[in-house]
C-alpha cells in the first residue's frame, strides 16, 4: 500500500482521514457484537424484548457498513473477479483500477448523492421516526448515511485516482500488495 505521505497534501490528508475513520469504526463493530449477544441474552434467558437495543444494532450495522465502505476501498477489499488483473503489472492495474473509478465508481456515487437528496431531506422535515413504538427515533439520521456513503467514497475515489495517476507516470511504486493478492486466491 502507498504510504500517504508520499501524496500531495490534501490528498494525503484524505487518505489518512479515511484511514482513521475506518479504525474508528472497528469498534463500534464491538459494540454491536455485544449488544446483540445481550439482546440474545435477555430474550432467550430472561424473555425480556427490547426494540431500542434491536433497532441500535440495526443502525450500528448501517453505519459500519456505509461509512468503513470508503476505508474497504482504500484497502482494496472490494469485490472484483481476479481473474485477469491479479496476474496484471502494478502499472496495468493502476490503469484499470482508474478507469473503474472514473468510468464507474464515481459516476455511480453522484448518482446515489442526486437521487437521495430528495428522499433524504423528506426524511430530515419529519424528523422521521422508527414505525415501532418505543424504537429508536432518528431514522431521518440513519437515511442521511445514504449521501455520507457516497461522498465519502467519492473523496476516497478521487484519493485512488491521484495514486494510479501517480503509479502510471512512475511518481510513486505499485500501490497494489501483491502477497494480499496473492492470498485471496
Amino acid at each position: 500500500m502507498a504510504d500517504s505521505r508520499e501524496l500531495p497534501g490534501l490528498i494525503a490528508w484524505l487518505d489518512s482521514a479515511s484511514e482513521r475513520l475506518g479504525k474508528s469504526l472497528s469498534w463500534l463493530v464491538l459494540a454491536m457484537m455485544l449488544i446483540q449477544f445481550l439482546i440474545v441474552v435477555l430474550r432467550y434467558i430472561f424473555s425480556f424484548n427490547s426494540i431500542p437495543m434491536q433497532e441500535s444494532v440495526m443502525y450500528m450495522h448501517a453505519v459500519v457498513f456505509m461509512l468503513a465502505a470508503a476505508w474497504t476501498l482504500k484497502h482494496d477489499g472490494h469485490v472484483r473477479v481476479d481473474i485477469f488483473y491479479r496476474a496484471m503489472s502494478p502499472r496495468r492495474k493502476a490503469l484499470v483500477d482508474l478507469l473503474g473509478t472514473v468510468f464507474l465508481l464515481l459516476p455511480v456515487m453522484i448518482f446515489v448523492i442526486l437521487t437521495s437528496l430528495g428522499y433524504v431531506s423528506k426524511s430530515w422535515r419529519i424528523f422521521e421516526g422508527s414505525p415501532d413504538t418505543g424504537g429508536v427515533q432518528g431514522v431521518f439520521l440513519l437515511k442521511t448515511l445514504i449521501p455520507v456513503f457516497a461522498s465519502l467514497m467519492i473523496l476516497q475515489g478521487l484519493v485512488e485516482t491521484v495514486k494510479n495517476v501517480y503509479v502510471l507516470t512512475g511518481r510513486l511504486a505499485g500501490t497494489h500488495d501483491d502477497e494480499a493478492h496473492e492470498e485471496r486466491l
